[in-house]
């Protein structure tokens, strides 16, 4: 088992966002073939709905023997969250099931004056 990664960011409404994150154990990049994942905005963690959900091929790309995990947002997506601070994680799962956090943290999400 691992510790989740605490990372926090500000997403700008009505704005692009992305980033990639490289999983390494042992300073090597993890194979990630065969893994899928997930992350979710909520406005708290122990919310029942959430405000935007992503996974592989919706928002997330796994790049396999690379280790990189790419984390996509769209402007019509971020777009649809009204400002204000709320909480996500990013968890992988293996192809047996075992899930890992990977990520957490808090998204400040900046409202958009231009529109």
């Amino acid at each position: 088992m691992i510790n989740p990664g605490e990372y926090n960011f500000t997403l700008f409404q009505g704005a692009d966002w992305d980033r990639t994150f490289t999983i390494t154990q042992a300073s090597t990049a993890l194979n990630l073939t065969g893994y899928s994942a997930a992350m979710q905005i909520r406005t708290a963690a122990d919310s029942t709905a959430y405000l935007l959900s992503l996974t592989n091929g919706s928002g997330i790309t796994l790049g396999g023997t690379a280790g990189t995990v790419a984390v996509a947002i769209t402007a019509a997506q971020s777009s649809a969250i009204s400002a204000g601070s709320y909480a996500y994680d990013l968890e992988l799962t293996a192809g047996a099931g075992s899930v890992t956090r990977l990520l957490q943290g808090a998204v400040n999400v900046s409202g958009n004056v231009t529109r």
